[in-house]
């Protein structure tokens, strides 16, 4: 082996062929990602904790996304009806992320096989393939990551695949629902799902516990600023008592809870602690920032 002259390029290796024999440089095959001696070898990492959080983020996406589109089309409705639909939603994500994991390496088990994204560049091999001497390009892309980048693809596949197969059955059993636009709500974010997953899924790996936080701080003062009385009772009140709210206020816990898990690794729990700090933040501090406040003023 340490005859066969190294590769130009990050990612273009070599594939072994019959009687010890080796190819041209090029993409390694699917599966397989190129090492320092640009050789193509397989990918056989089990995946880290870091990895398998990065998937769950992505697979909570879509479905945070139906439960609101659900929530939203259904408000004012009976909640018998709501919560069969967020169960079927809940369903289809586990569903087709299950069936992803079936279909890839080990084929029929949930383990997983990965090739551990190295770095940023991992996920942009098309940008990074070389010109031997300013002349040819040689063309080198694939999926160093394999298969983190198109398991995403094949659970977002399977899960519209099973929304506009089930959820169709579940509203006409239910009867008189308006769920049906939660399903034309899907058939419109999902496409952007993949199209920002395409575009940006390295970004998003490295950045997803950050994202995580800051998104759910937003969306849980945007929740308590829709409330019509701010002051700090009305406020801790309403989250309590009423049984929506205290349901999405946990919600946002749980997902922020999940952004610090996903940040240190479960090395640092103490930082769980600040979970509820940005909604008693908000609630305390609401009344200094009433605009009618400080108009009066």
């Amino acid at each position: 082996m340490s005859a066969v002259r190294t590769c130009p390029g990050l990612y273009c290796g070599r594939t072994e062929l019959e009687e010890n024999t080796w190819s041209e440089c090029g993409a390694c095959p699917r599966g397989y990602r190129t090492n320092a001696s640009s050789y193509c070898v397989q990918c056989t990492d089990e995946p880290t904790l870091y990895d398998w959080q990065y998937l769950g983020f992505m697979v909570l996406l879509p479905l945070v996304l139906h439960w609101f589109f659900i929530d939203m089309v259904a408000t004012g409705k009976k909640k018998g009806s709501t919560v069969t639909q967020h169960f079927c939603a809940l369903l289809e994500i586990l569903i087709g992320t299950v069936a992803a994991l079936l279909v890839l390496p080990p084929a029929g088990s949930l383990a997983l096989f990965v090739c551990t994204p190295k770095a940023l560049s991992d996920w942009y091999t098309l940008l990074h393939n070389p010109q031997p001497d300013y002349k040819e390009t040689l063309h080198c892309t694939q999926e160093a990551v394999y298969p983190l980048y198109t398991i995403i693809l094949l659970i977002y596949g399977f899960s519209l695949l099973l929304t506009v197969i089930l959820r169709p059955v579940v509203l006409a059993w239910l009867k008189n629902s308006p769920g049906k636009k939660a399903i034309y709500c899907a058939l419109y974010f999902y496409p952007i799902l993949v199209l920002t997953h395409t575009v940006a899924a390295g970004l998003i790996y490295c950045a997803f516990p950050y994202i995580i936080i800051i998104i759910s701080m937003m969306t849980s003062a945007s929740h308590f600023s829709n409330k019509m009385d701010q002051s700090a009772p009305a406020l801790l009140v309403s989250s309590v008592k009423n049984s929506r709210n205290l349901i999405i206020l946990l919600g946002h816990w749980l997902i922020h809870a999940y952004g610090i898990i996903s940040l240190t690794g479960f090395k640092e729990l103490w930082y769980l602690t600040l979970v509820p700090a940005p909604a008693l933040f908000y609630i305390l501090t609401a009344q200094f920032t009433d605009p009618l406040k400080i108009h009066n003023d």
